[in-house]
């Protein structure tokens, strides 16, 4: 039976925790970055006036997690941090991720379905599908808002411990490869304002031609990246594995296995779900998903003190547990979007 939706959120995974205590050293670094942005008059520098200070979204994008992964993206140096999140703060400004790209403007660049959320790997990572055979003749920057969007939405559907996403591209059915100035314009904002937020990429059924492609393009990866690049994977009826090895060396008890079946579309992928896309169905399925989620959230978030630096292990346990329901009442109002306003 075939099925046109994304897979709900897993609610339990065996593997999640909550984040280790620091050391003594790093907690001094995370404590510098917290204090400078939730300081009550902090503003962006070299921001106008009346838009320096942060808004509500961006405070709830700061969480505990999330100025972690930037010292540790930047070895845990208090400085280069702060500029570092003040820098991207500003590029999502610019890049319209609160007002301009939202679902009803980002719609028309997905119909075809060449990218799409759907399951989630043996970590509780949720999948991105990337068909470059859908892509159309002339890219567009509307493409990359597409990805960025895209994976915004996968960190909406992310389970408690869960940072990262999975990325898994099937060239099959492609004739070209994507522009260089496309990939490394999408490479460069994934390494400069989303560390540590690519779990892995699964690139399957590549063509002679791309080896030179990816040649090229590999200069500019940083060795993080470089290392979550997992070329023609093994997929057999047991899931997905990373080598050959890992295939063979599977059984019930095993570890090495990064996709079940069951969480693995049929085409192209060897899995047991028999999705196809459908995009009136599954776009506003993903879209009402992932806005009653963030919706719940931002609730859990604002009753958790609406501040810099909470945790996102406790709101999205609050969100699992449904230990909130889905009203603000502390001085908020949810938009349309699913974001908090002020």
């Amino acid at each position: 039976m075939s099925i046109h939706v994304p897979l709900p959120v897993p609610t339990h995974s065996h593997e999640t925790a909550p984040p280790p205590t620091l050391s003594e050293k790093n907690q001094t670094s995370y404590d510098c970055v917290l204090e400078h942005f939730a300081a009550v008059d902090y503003t962006l520098p070299n921001v106008d006036q009346e838009r320096a200070a942060l808004t509500v979204d961006e405070k709830f994008w700061l969480s505990y997690e999330c100025i972690l992964r930037f010292l540790r993206a930047t070895n845990w140096n208090a400085g280069a941090a702060i500029k570092r999140l003040q820098e991207t703060l500003k590029w999502r400004r610019e890049f319209g991720l609160y007002d301009k790209i939202t679902p009803e403007y980002i719609e028309p660049e997905a119909t075809t379905g060449k990218e799409f959320l759907f399951g989630y790997d043996t970590h509780g990572r949720p999948a991105i599908y990337v068909s470059p055979s859908k892509v159309g003749a002339e890219e567009s920057h509307r493409t990359i808002q597409l990805t960025v969007w895209m994976a915004e939405r996968a960190f909406d559907l992310m389970g408690p411990g869960v940072e990262t996403l999975a990325l898994l591209v099937d060239y099959a059915d492609s004739t070209k490869n994507p522009s260089f100035g496309m990939c490394r314009t999408t490479l460069d904002i994934i390494q400069t304002h989303y560390p540590e937020r690519l779990g892995l990429a699964l690139i399957a059924h590549i063509p002679w031609l791309l080896n030179a492609f990816i040649t090229l393009l590999t200069p500019f990866m940083d060795p993080y990246t470089r290392q979550k690049l997992v070329f023609n994977p093994i997929i057999n009826e047991n899931g997905l594995f990373r080598t050959a090895a890992d295939a063979e060396a599977w059984d019930a008890d095993s570890t090495t296995r990064v996709f079940e079946p069951a969480q693995l579309i049929q085409e192209g992928w060897n899995g047991t779900q028999q999705f196809m896309y459908s995009h009136c169905v599954y776009w506003e399925a993903l879209v009402k998903l992932c806005e009653e989620r963030r919706s719940r959230m931002f609730v859990a978030w604002h009753r958790m003190g609406g501040n810099v630096g909470i945790k996102e292990w406790d709101v999205k346990v609050a969100v699992r547990d449904e230990t909130i329901d889905a009203h603000v009442d502390v001085g908020g109002t949810l938009t349309e979007n699913g974001q908090l306003q002020s």
